[in-house]
């Protein structure tokens, strides 16, 4: 099974996990032709407006998705990534392939579909710290992306890292089952699962999406979500817990029904939490719906404390504690929790460690959350310890803060020093 605790002695007296850890599964070797990450979604061509979209103006175009945000962040940051998807045979699909081939991820494993469009995602900027945004997505090519393409994506170069997120098996009994499959692909090849639980209200329920997590939960080697997601991913009554060792996510039955909205989402006020923070001008760290913005901090990480056995009334760090306690028990390698404005904290068997959030000055909040996810499994892929990990998360994380754009902002590996630089620095 994956994500088995990792042998004795990978963690120091202090019961901090070992610089140099990897999550309860060994990571594979590279190996020529093998890619490092293989991820999945659906990527749709996304319009930024200026201001309320009653009122006209003038649009950007671009693509976004959180799976390709994931891979496009890592390609900057050096490693061989491939996406798989389905997008629209029209102009919008051409431009999503475009733009994930010009940023260097592989998507040969891609596929068009003639019958459905390309997905097509609007933001409204409506205040300066909040965001609409406008959905037309059902019945869209991604969403009807099949197993068997997947399957033969997966297959043709098994990766060293699957990354999935929530977000997919929400959009349909198709894509949920072509994640079911990879699941299982994985196990069978060795290759490490990261899943980024990316909840979307929206998409599906929480009593759909829990149904769906907590049975992938054993299939998962390193798990990301904000506090709030981590209740959708532990056992519970009618939930379901044990899927069992060979189907992830279950039979369709009413989940199939229930678990997608079948009409376009409308619109959505976002959280983008980015104004002036206790700092004195430096805008905070949020968490927001969409591409779901996450935090963390710069500097040391904090010293390790042990985990508790059980939630603690009335404190949500200890409930926190507990909550990826039983994660862990249930055979997760790694809990990796994005707390917003307090940071993000990473839980093995071991022991915790935790990093305050890093002030920025924010431009937009969006992707930043995808952006973390990027930078952390780029250093897990580097052979860094949980304090790399985290420490090269925050920091792709607060260049997407301080950037416009769902992925624009993703800096490349020469790049990751900049951000600890004074204000005012030229580089020349």
């Amino acid at each position: 099974m994956t994500g088995q605790p990792a042998a004795a002695g990978s963690e120091d007296q202090r019961g901090a996990p070992r610089a140099g850890a990897t999550p309860g599964r060994p990571l594979l070797p590279g190996q020529p032709g093998r890619p490092d990450v293989f991820t999945f979604g659906e990527t749709m061509v996304a319009l930024r407006g200026s201001g309320p979209l009653k009122l006209g103006g003038t649009m950007n175009v671009s693509i976004a998705g959180a799976e390709s945000n994931v891979a496009i962040g890592l390609a900057r940051l050096g490693h061989d990534v491939r996406w798989a998807g389905a997008v629209g045979e029209d102009e919008a699909g051409q431009l999503v392939l475009r733009t994930l081939r010009a940023e260097g991820v592989g998507v040969s494993g891609a596929s068009t579909d003639p019958g459905a469009p390309t997905g097509l995602l609007l933001f409204e900027p409506r205040l300066p710290e909040v965001t609409r945004v406008h959905y037309y997505r059902a019945g869209s090519a991604g969403s009807r992306i099949g197993a068997d393409v997947i399957q033969r994506a997966f297959s043709a170069a098994p990766p060293r890292v699957l990354h999935l997120t929530g977000i997919t098996p929400s959009l349909s009994p198709t894509a949920r089952a072509a994640a079911r499959l990879v699941l299982q692909l994985a196990r069978e090849v060795g290759s490490l699962v990261c899943l980024d639980v990316n909840f979307r209200a929206r998409l599906w329920t929480a009593e759909a999406a829990a149904e769906v997590l907590r049975e992938w939960i054993p299939f998962v080697d390193v798990l990301i979500a904000s506090d709030d997601e981590l209740p959708l991913c532990l056992p519970g009554d009618g939930g379901g817990g044990g899927g069992g060792e060979g189907s992830p996510g279950g039979g369709e039955g009413s989940q199939g029904a229930k678990g997608t909205t079948g009409v376009n989402e409308g619109l959505r006020a976002e959280g983008a939490d980015g104004g002036l923070g206790a700092d004195g001008g430096l805008a905070r760290w949020a968490s927001e719906p969409e591409e779901a913005t996450t935090s963390g901090g710069a500097g040391a990480c904090g010293d390790a404390v042990p985990l508790p056995p059980q939630e603690v009334a009335g404190d949500p760090a200890a409930t926190v504690a507990a909550q990826a306690r039983l994660l862990l028990d249930q055979g997760v390698g790694e809990v990796v929790v994005k707390l917003g404005v307090e940071g993000a904290t990473i839980f093995t068997h071991g022991g915790s460690l935790h990093q305050p959030a890093k002030p920025v000055r924010a431009v937009d909040a969006v992707g930043a959350g995808d952006a973390f996810v990027a930078g952390y499994l780029s250093a897990l892929l580097d052979g860094e310890g949980p304090a790399g990990r985290l420490e090269r998360a925050v920091t792709t994380g607060a260049f997407a803060v301080a950037s416009p754009g769902d992925w624009e902002g993703a800096p490349t590996r020469a790049e990751l020093g900049m951000l600890g630089a004074p204000p005012g620095t030229v580089v020349r």
